[in-house]
């Protein structure tokens, strides 16, 4: 069925633009000076530098912004991944998925990418300055993606982003137990749950940082992908290029408003996703055709910039923030290419 709303050339040029905020955040938000993010955690400290450097913007301005907004590619992928799921598994595939074989395909499907970005990562972060000090412990549990449950885990995690992978398993495994096919209000419920538990946390806290990094965390944008998709046939999307701009820019100013309130930013990933919708149906063909290809290799880069990183990230801690900044993208985007290629020769697992 043709879906009107959202289109699958929509969705990857939504994992392009994803992938490409990501990718650029986490290398800006490794350069000392540069303001930091609110993810896990909410410091008012962070918002106090924001508010700085809009107030009296410099050439470093967007750095900044890149190192506080962009790792909100994450909900955008985490809205995709519950929309993928019901259009694959609740309207496309009739018969009822077994538990057991659904966990165990989407566990494999997550370990083809993990182990091949993983396996090159270690030898570049063995061959260069600042070696992490792996414990035998920790590996097992970043291959088994259960890291996440681990105390500390933003300290035992490494390359930080890998955190993803645990966090993707976690809400397969939420889907298929308590949200497969159940009514729409399980899944709200589900929603309102996890949001509460984070209403009441101390926002600088150890408690707020355990629950933010596992589905809990998650569970707000990647229920809004379930909704979504169970709800595709009545949504209708008649409104014009300049229309879907002038949203954008409304949805970003109220996200920049949101983010100096706790119980506001917990919400913003519903306005990240749909920023980034208005965004994708507001491109000209040009940007969209480029934003579909980075979302084509979105897997591959995802598993290898925090390789690039590791080799760049020396020169903008030198203070040529800007010339480590292109050679990590360049390098981040052939280096992207090379992965995939070894990727696609690993069997995909079968359902």
């Amino acid at each position: 069925m043709k879906n009107e709303f959202l289109t699958r050339e929509e969705c990857t040029a939504m994992r392009g633009i994803a992938i490409l905020a990501i990718m650029l955040h986490n290398y800006c938000h490794f350069i000392g000076k540069i303001v930091k993010e609110n993810e896990y955690q909410f410091f008012n400290t962070h918002n106090e530098g924001l508010w700085q450097v809009i107030t009296h913007p410099d050439t470093l301005l967007p750095v900044h912004l890149l190192s506080y907004f962009g790792h909100y590619g994450v909900p955008v992928f985490l809205f995709l991944s519950g929309f993928g799921l019901v259009m694959k598994y609740e309207r496309k595939m009739q018969e009822q998925v077994a538990i057991v074989p659904f966990i165990r395909y989407n566990y494999l499907k997550l370990l083809r990418m993990l182990i091949v970005g993983f396996v090159l990562f270690i030898i570049v972060d063995i061959m260069t300055p600042g070696r992490f000090q792996y414990h035998w412990y920790n590996v097992i549990a970043q291959l088994l993606m259960y890291i996440n449950v681990l105390p500390t885990p933003d300290k035992i995690i490494w390359p930080g982003i890998y955190w993803f992978f645990g966090l993707m398993l976690e809400l397969y495994i939420v889907y298929r137990l308590l949200l497969y096919r159940q009514k729409n209000w399980v899944v709200i419920t589900l929603v309102a749950v996890c949001w509460l538990l984070q209403v009441f946390c101390d926002p600088e806290g150890e408690t707020l940082n355990r629950i933010r990094y596992n589905f809990i965390g998650g569970m707000l944008p990647f229920g809004a992908g379930i909704l979504v998709g169970r709800s595709i046939d009545r949504f209708r999307c008649s409104m014009s290029r300049w229309l879907w701009a002038m949203v954008a820019v409304v949805v970003a100013a109220l996200i920049f408003v949101m983010c100096f309130h706790y119980q506001s930013w917990l919400w913003i990933p519903i306005l990240i996703i749909v920023g980034t919708i208005a965004i994708v149906k507001a491109m000209p063909l040009t940007v969209m055709s480029l934003m579909v290809w980075f979302g084509s290799i979105s897997a591959a880069m995802f598993v290898a910039h925090p390789i690039a990183r590791k080799l760049f990230i020396n020169i903008a801690w030198r203070q040529d923030i800007y010339d480590g900044l292109m050679l990590y993208v360049v390098a981040t985007i052939a280096l992207s290419w090379a992965v995939k290629k070894i990727i696609d020769q690993i069997p995909s697992p079968r359902l």
